[in-house]
């Protein structure tokens, strides 16, 4: 049971880091999008394109799904929510046995 308890929190805490990862690429997009910040800022810009590098398997599938809304991409939104439903489940799951 305690083992089980242990894998549960190390699934959750990268859960936590793949959410972290998430909102950091969503908001360096934005301060892109609105010219907050110059694409041309060498630092920010590979950071960026590290965690889209990361990121990309895990949201292309989720993308493909989707219908295209132009702009807006909500396969980051739909990641976070699955991974949630996923440690839901998971907690429920793990205090049941």
């Amino acid at each position: 049971m305690e083992a089980l308890l242990a894998i549960y929190q190390i699934i959750g805490l990268l859960t936590n880091v793949l959410v972290m990862l998430i909102i950091i690429q969503f908001v360096i997009g934005l301060l892109f999008a609105f010219n907050v910040v110059n694409p041309s800022n060498e630092f920010l810009t590979a950071f960026y394109n590290s965690i889209n590098r990361l990121l990309d398997p895990v949201l292309r599938p989720i993308r493909n799904l989707l219908p295209s809304t132009g702009a807006i991409d909500f396969s980051p939104l739909v990641l976070i929510i699955l991974l949630q439903i996923v440690m839901i489940v998971l907690g429920s799951v793990i205090r049941s046995v």
